[in-house]
Parts: C-alpha cells; structure tokens; sequence
C-alpha cells in the first residue's frame, strides 16, 4: 500500500487515481500509523510553499516525514511536494521547509516568449542511472505546472532536467527520497511508467 499524505493541497486525488490504474492500493491520509506501515509514501500538491508548511506542521506531519525518510522506505514527492523537500524557497521568504534535501527554490525568471507560472509539456534530458526513469527514454515529455524552480546543490542527484527560460532540475533522487517538479500522474504514458518504476522499487 503507499500512503499519500493529506494535507490539505491540491491534486491529491489525481495522483489516487493514477497509482490505483496502476493497480496499486493507495490511500489519503495524514495517520501517523497508517503512513508508517505502508510501503512507500508521496507527498503530492500544488499551492503555496508557506501555506503548505504551515498545514505540515497544523497535521503534525513534518515528523512523520522525517521518520518515513529515515526508516528507508521508498519517498516521493511531487510538484510543490518536491520544493517542500528543501529548506527555503523565494515564494516564502522566511519560512523554513523541510530540509531533507540540499538546494535552493527559485522563481523562474521572466524572458521574452516566457510565461510563468510554467505551464506544458517539456521534454527531459534523464540521467540514465536514475531508478525512477528506468525504461523511459531520453527527451520524453512531461507535464509541469509551476512558477518556482529546484536549482540543486549536488549535481549527482538530479535524475533528469528540462530547460524553461533557464536549466531546471526536474526530477531528483537521493537515497530512498525521490521527487519530480513535473506531474507524472497528468504525464501520460511516460508519467504512469514512471510511477510505476516508484511501485516497483
């Protein structure tokens, strides 16, 4: 069973559906026990970094997060709940995220031809040792949604980038913690292959 965790952010349901298409059992919640036995966890959503914390906290999930991490089970985080996973973005000046991974969250800078928030497909340049992109072929595309950006502290943890208005890191894995900025559960074919690569992990 994965365990999505609930805490009030957007798209949750989206990604129930994806994973139980799948034919993996999922469910939505924010039981410290329930979240603790199950098999893997996502911390999906769409929203505001700040807004996002503070309900974290409200739910008393952030231990929980750092318990999920520690015991060594399979982590995913999508979207906002990749940017989470870091320990500041520019959409909330002074509020800490979770730390877990080390990088930083930036606004995507305005250039000509570009609108943000980033919204569309683009295609991935993967890295070819990356777990959750097994099978998937280099340049595949993927839907994102989003006007912040993961520039990450340590190369050798980005799975797979893209390029919009600047490099941005889309996809990254350390450990048993993984995350994408893009929505694998709206990315078609190539996104369900993906969470099906988390599944089987």
């Amino acid at each position: 069973m994965i365990a999505i965790l609930d805490y009030d952010a957007g798209n949750i349901k989206s990604v129930e559906k994806a994973l139980e298409y799948l034919g993996e059992k999922a469910e939505i919640t924010r039981d410290r026990d329930i979240i603790m036995s199950a098999d893997k966890v996502i911390l999906p959503g769409v929203g505001n970094f700040g807004d996002a914390m503070n309900k974290l906290h409200e739910y008393k999930l952030c231990d929980v997060i750092y318990d999920v991490v520690d015991s060594g089970k399979p982590f995913l985080g999508i979207c906002l709940g990749l940017q989470l996973l870091y320990k500041e973005s520019e959409e909330s000046p002074g509020t800490s995220g979770l730390g877990v991974l080390d990088g930083k969250i930036i606004r995507i800078p305005d250039g000509e031809g570009i609108k943000v928030p980033h919204i569309g497909w683009n295609s991935l340049k993967i890295n070819e040792k990356a777990r959750l992109f097994k099978d998937v072929p280099d340049n595949s595309y993927v839907y994102f949604v989003h006007s912040y950006y993961l520039k990450a502290a340590n190369e050798e943890e980005v799975a797979a980038s893209t390029h919009y208005s600047v490099d941005i890191h889309a996809s990254v894995e350390r450990g048993n913690v993984f995350a994408c900025q893009f929505h694998p559960e709206k990315s078609s074919e190539v996104g369900l292959k993906i969470l099906k690569n988390f599944i089987e992990l």
